[in-house]
C-alpha cells in the first residue's frame, strides 16, 4: 500500500479549492482518502494565513510512516520548515526545439540570400 500526501480538488467551476490528503496512490484524485490533513485555496493571496493550512503533527506522524508529498504538497511542507525540497535543475528549459532551429536557420539562409542579391544589383548598376 504506497501512500502519498497530495491535493484533491473540490470548489466550483473556476474556483479551485483543495484539501490536503493522505490516499493510496491508486485512489482517484477526489475519490477516496485515508485522512484529510489541510487545505489550499490558491485564490487567496500569497501572503494570507489561510492560504495554506496543514495539521503539522498529522503530516509527521504520515511521512513516518512512509507516505510521499507530491511536488506541489513538498513545496508546502518546505515553506513549513517541515521537509527540505531539492533544488531541481533543469539547464535546457531555455533552449529552442530542432523546429524552432530549422525555422531560425531558414530565415538566416533567406536574408543572406538577399543581401547578395541586393550586392549584386548595386555592382551590375555601377558597372
Amino acid at each position: 500500500m504506497a501512500l502519498r500526501i497530495r491535493l484533491a480538488r473540490g470548489g466550483a467551476k473556476k474556483r479551485p479549492f483543495y484539501r490536503i490528503v493522505v490516499a493510496e496512490n491508486t485512489a482517484p484524485r477526489d475519490g477516496r482518502f485515508i485522512e484529510k490533513l489541510g487545505t489550499y485555496n490558491p485564490l487567496l493571496p500569497k501572503d494570507h494565513p489561510e492560504r495554506v493550512v496543514m495539521d503539522i503533527e498529522r503530516i509527521r506522524h504520515w511521512l513516518g510512516k512512509g507516505a510521499k508529498p507530491t511536488d506541489r504538497v513538498l513545496r508546502f511542507l518546505d515553506a513549513a520548515g517541515l521537509v527540505k525540497r531539492p533544488a531541481r535543475n533543469n539547464p535546457q528549459k531555455a533552449q529552442p526545439g530542432e523546429k524552432a532551429l530549422a525555422r531560425k536557420a531558414e530565415k538566416e539562409a533567406k536574408a543572406a540570400e538577399a543581401a547578395a542579391e541586393a550586392e549584386g544589383g548595386e555592382e551590375a548598376a555601377e558597372g
